[in-house]
This record gives C-alpha cells, sequence and structure tokens, in this order.
C-alpha cells in the first residue's frame, strides 16, 4: 500500500501547522527531510531540509510505529511553523519522493481498514469535526468513542448465543434434549428487542442534534418578526419597515440554543397577498412553518392565521413595549420578554432531545429496522414451537447481519466512497 502524507491542519496562516505521513515507506520518507528519527514516542526537534540541503524549517517530530497509530501502520508527523511558505515547500518536498498525496479521508480509512476504528466510530469522527455546539460536540464524541458499536457488540453476542442454543436443539431433534432452551432464547431475544426499539425511538431526537432544528418566527405582517429575528440573532439579520409585506421570502439564521444547533426562519406575514411576489412569500412562509420544528406565534389575542399552532409552540402578542394589557408579549425593539422567550425555546429544544440515543443516521435507523424486524420474526417462531426453529435461527442470524452492517462489518463497501469524501485531505 502507497505511503502517504498531506496537511492535517487547516490551509492557510497559523501558529502550528501538522502534516503527517503514513504507511511502509513512512519513515524512511520522513528520515529524508529530517535526518534520524526520535526513539520511542518521545518528540524531538529536527531541521527539514530539502533533497538539496536547504533549511525549510525548524519542526517537532512525532514517529509512531504501527499498530500502535491512528492508521494502524507506521506515522510520522511533522509540527511545524504555521507559515504558507513552509508548509508548501515541506510538501513540495515530500511530492518529490515515494510517497503521494493523501486522498480526502484516506487516514481515516485506513484506520478503518486496519481494525482501528469501524464505521460507526469514523461516522462520529466526521460529525465531531463538523459539530458547531456542545451538544453535537457530546453527541459524536459518544460515536467516536465506540458507544454505538460496544452496544452492537452486546446485542452480537446475545444473538449468537440464543442462535446457537436454537441449532443445538435442531442438532439434537432425534434426542433428548436434557434443558429446555426456549425460556432462554426467549429472554435474550427479548432483551435485544426492546433494546434496539429504544434506540430506534431516539433516533429522530439523536438525528435533530445533528443536523439542527428549524424555529419559525410566524405572523401577520408589521407584527414585528424581523424585528425580533433581529434581536435574538443580535445582528441585522432582516429588513425591518413599517411598510408591510416588506418580508418577501424566508430568511434565515443560524444560531446555538442551549447547545443546539437552531436555524430561525422569518417569514413573510400572513395575509391575503397584495400582488403575486407577495402571495408566493405567503405560500412559502405557510409551508416552511408547517415543516418547521418549532413555531413561535406573534398574534394578537382571539385572532387566527392560516396556520394553527401545535403542541410546543410558543405564543406570543406581539410589541409588548406598546402594549397595556397583561397578554405575554415579547418586544424585538426594546428585548422586553426576549429572556423568557429564549428560555421557553431552551426548555422546548432540550425536552425534545432528552430521549436522544446513539443512532444518529438515517442508515443506522435503517439498518436497525430491519434488523428489529427480523427480531420479530424469529421471536414468533421461536413461540410457534421446535417445527419452525430453523426459520428462527436463520432470522437470527439475519437480524445479526443487520446489525453488522451498521459498524461496517458487512455489506458496506458501496457507501465507503462517499462517507470518506466528506473528509479533508490531513483526516
Amino acid at each position: 500500500m502507497d505511503t502517504i502524507f498531506a496537511l492535517a491542519t487547516a490551509q492557510g496562516r497559523a501558529g502550528v501547522a501538522v502534516i503527517r505521513i503514513s504507511g511502509s515507506e513512512a519513515f524512511e520518507v520522513a528520515q529524508v527531510l529530517c535526518g534520524a528519527l526520535p526513539g520511542g514516542r518521545a518528540p524531538a526537534l529536527r531541521h527539514l531540509r530539502s533533497a538539496g540541503g536547504v533549511v525549510l524549517d525548524h519542526a517537532l517530530i512525532l514517529k509512531f510505529d504501527g499498530p500502535a497509530s491512528f492508521t494502524g501502520e507506521d506515522t510520522v508527523e511533522f509540527h511545524l511553523h504555521g507559515s504558507v511558505a513552509v508548509v508548501a515547500a515541506v510538501l513540495q518536498t515530500l511530492g518529490a519522493g515515494t510517497a503521494r498525496m493523501a486522498e480526502p479521508g484516506e487516514f481515516t480509512r485506513r484506520a478503518l481498514e486496519n481494525n482501528k476504528m469501524d464505521l460507526a466510530q469514523v461516522e462520529g469522527l466526521a460529525d465531531l469535526i463538523e459539530a458547531e455546539t456542545e451538544a453535537q460536540r457530546q453527541q459524536a464524541l459518544r460515536g467516536m468513542s465506540g458507544d454505538l458499536s460496544n452496544r452492537i457488540e452486546e446485542w452480537r453476542s446475545k444473538l449468537i448465543r440464543a442462535a446457537a442454543l436454537i441449532e443445538a436443539t435442531i442438532d439434537f431433534a432425534d434426542e433428548d434434549v436434557p434443558v429446555d432452551v426456549t425460556p432462554e432464547v426467549r429472554d435474550l431475544l427479548g432483551q435485544v428487542r426492546r433494546d434496539v426499539a429504544e434506540q430506534l425511538k431516539g433516533f429522530s431526537a439523536a438525528e435533530r442534534i445533528r443536523t439542527g432544528f428549524e424555529v419559525a418566527i410566524v405572523g401577520p405582517p408589521n407584527a414585528g418578526k424581523s424585528t425580533l429575528l433581529n434581536a435574538l440573532a443580535r445582528r441585522e439579520a432582516a429588513i425591518t419597515s413599517q411598510i408591510a409585506g416588506t418580508t418577501r421570502d424566508v430568511i434565515e439564521v443560524r444560531m446555538d440554543i442551549a447547545g443546539l444547533p437552531v436555524t430561525l426562519l422569518d417569514t413573510a406575514g400572513l395575509r391575503d397577498g397584495q400582488d403575486e411576489i407577495e402571495a408566493q412569500g405567503i405560500e412559502r412562509a405557510i409551508a416552511r412553518a408547517r415543516d418547521a420544528d418549532l413555531r413561535i406565534f406573534l398574534q394578537e389575542p382571539g385572532t387566527s392565521l392560516p396556520i394553527s399552532p401545535l403542541d410546543g409552540d410558543i405564543i406570543l402578542a406581539p410589541k409588548a413595549d406598546e402594549r397595556s394589557d397583561d397578554a405575554a408579549a415579547v418586544s424585538g425593539k426594546t428585548g422586553q420578554g426576549i429572556a423568557k422567550l429564549v428560555s421557553d425555546l431552551e426548555m422546548q429544544l432540550l425536552q425534545r432531545t432528552a430521549a436522544a440515543g446513539l443512532i444518529t443516521h438515517e442508515r443506522h435507523r435503517q439498518a436497525m429496522s430491519q434488523s428489529l424486524s427480523n427480531l420479530d420474526a424469529a421471536m414468533d417462531r421461536v413461540e410457534s414451537g421446535p417445527a419452525l426453529y430453523d426459520i428462527a435461527a436463520e432470522e437470527i442470524r439475519t437480524a445479526v447481519r443487520s446489525l453488522e452492517v451498521v459498524v461496517g462489518r458487512v455489506d458496506v463497501e458501496n457507501l465507503l466512497d462517499e462517507i470518506f469524501a466528506s473528509f479533508c485531505l490531513g483526516k
């Protein structure tokens, strides 16, 4: 397998830049630039030199003997001064040798191929790199640390035990089996089925943590929706005006609320459109509001809109600074009621993510749903008696294979290129 190299830190000027080399000839490739490598894992300072002996930089060198490395291969890291010119010179020198530039995600792919990570952990790492909020970081770290992988291995062991018990009964069908295995098989299948079903229930919340919530601000024209959006975003994201119908299209602002990724939507005022363009904006507003995870309604008490509130939506009267009644209200202009609104938003979002499970990707859900279906079928066959034990055993084996898809043991080769394409070159 080729020896590969790449810049493992972000492009551009920085305090420190890291170049990683991995492969069977990693040590030889590194020695061309830095001379003798440090012993063991102790870091060492070395001058990096071009093929002509010109000093390129004074760098910190780290050496990792395979398989005790991220990729499972011999690996060397150069910690350079983060100059664009220094990085370019070192990469050019490496490219002139026997190593080649790594492809996106190739270091992580080698870690997968060398059994340093499984596919669920790889996806957790990708999510960690993309994480923008605290909740995303925590969720991705659980995936990368192997929480889901460990749970699947536990389920797999129980199912293999159940299948073995059934197959032993089949093998000795013509003899007197001293112990009835049905109770233990039923218990093992029931345990796994309950755990898988619980994780599937938590998928929607976990997916929302990963991809984010949409919260739509809806109401009639001049209710202060754009002003409220600007107040929540703490910047002038939307144009505000006393002229009705100013907002024609949906304006989106990405925010972090309670550690969760949230996209706030400022929608057109809901009324009968005065022209074709405004009417289209109102139609879009209604569609996006209906599809949103949560809605903030700004409307006068007792009035109605083309879209009705759902359970958990927040309903407030507009322009709290101009009111003399005791209605729950908010004002984006003065900030009155903003703190309470943010608190209510946090409460609603945290409630919706409280039951988040370990499965965070659609392919996880599909594989585990298939496994659950097989487990249901296996339990039915077991309850029908020994005559259907052979079918029950096959259903259990199919359930195990579906779980193995999640961690990448089987039937995932077609997914790998797509997954690793999202990684940066140095990862």
